[in-house]
């Protein structure tokens, strides 16, 4: 069942939403070289205690930690710890959320680490990052569900990989519902399967998770040893972006956007709703 939510309770999960970009500008911020991926958990923990809101991740399924830190050929669910020292051209995928009043966030960026880095990596990053805003252009009043699957796995596919090749587009992983709980039905694939049909029809109150995550290389992945750290099975590098959605009645608001993701959908000629905050 999808939950639909209120007007009031889209709000809610503005707040919620709110508090993850803070998280996202503090420990961008953070990532530098010599910096532990331990480092930009407690500078997450930080932001969430000064905003008097709840970690979604920490405890989650036994998770260890506020973030996940997922460096280079870690695709999600990097465990912070301070072993791993971030290094000058590295490139490092933060997801993270937190919880208002019962109600959640969740979003993700890919960072670059220091300078120096290869343009494949600065174009997987952009690639990734555009497809996720493709999706949420594609989450309209009316659409279905597979809607914003085929906007991703488009934008991605019809983009030229530098070296030549395809971009693996991740096959076990993809985004979700979310409102009272983190992850909700339904599940969100970032490319098209008949298996799963056209999925249910967008409306108003309908809240998604949008994340792609896409790799130099493979779409395969496999867990390690720790129970969550997912890498390529190929060692290629991989990019990860995410942001929470409203469907309103006046189209999506990018929940953990800064400007509610005015700007960046007035550039694909959608208009995003209006801030229930202001």
């Amino acid at each position: 069942m999808v939950q639909i939510k209120t007007p009031e309770q889209i709000a809610k999960m503005r707040e919620a939403g709110l508090v993850v970009a803070a998280i996202h500008a503090a420990t961008r911020e953070a990532a530098v070289p010599g910096a532990t991926t331990k480092d930009l958990d407690e500078v997450a923990r930080k932001v969430i205690a000064d905003h008097g809101a709840k970690s979604n991740f920490l405890g989650y399924g036994g998770f260890p930690a506020t973030i996940c830190t997922s460096v280079n050929e870690v695709v999600v669910h990097g465990i912070p710890d301070d072993k791993t020292v971030l290094k000058d051209g590295d490139i490092i995928s933060i997801d993270c959320g937190a919880i208002v009043d019962g109600w959640h966030g969740d979003a993700a960026y890919t960072a670059f680490v220091g300078t120096g880095h290869a343009p494949e990596l600065i174009e997987l990053s952009r690639v990734t990052e555009e497809s996720m805003w493709a999706g949420i252009a594609a989450m309209k009043n009316g659409n279905r569900l597979v809607d914003i699957s085929r906007a991703i796995e488009t934008y991605i596919r019809r983009q030229p990989k530098p070296g030549g090749g395809k971009y693996g587009i991740v096959e076990d992983y993809g985004g979700h519902g979310i409102g009272t709980e983190m992850h909700m039905d339904p599940h969100l694939l970032n490319y098209v399967s008949r298996k799963r049909g056209k999925g249910p029809k967008l409306v108003p109150g309908f809240c998604l998770a949008i994340e792609p995550m896409v790799s130099l290389g493979t779409p395969q992945t496999e867990v390690l040893a720790d129970d969550w750290t997912v890498i390529t099975t190929d060692g290629t590098w991989s990019s990860h972006w995410e942001h929470s959605v409203a469907l309103t009645e006046a189209g999506p608001l990018v929940l953990t956007s800064p400007d509610g993701g005015k700007a960046k959908l007035a550039e694909l000629g959608v208009t995003a709703a209006p801030d229930p905050l202001g």
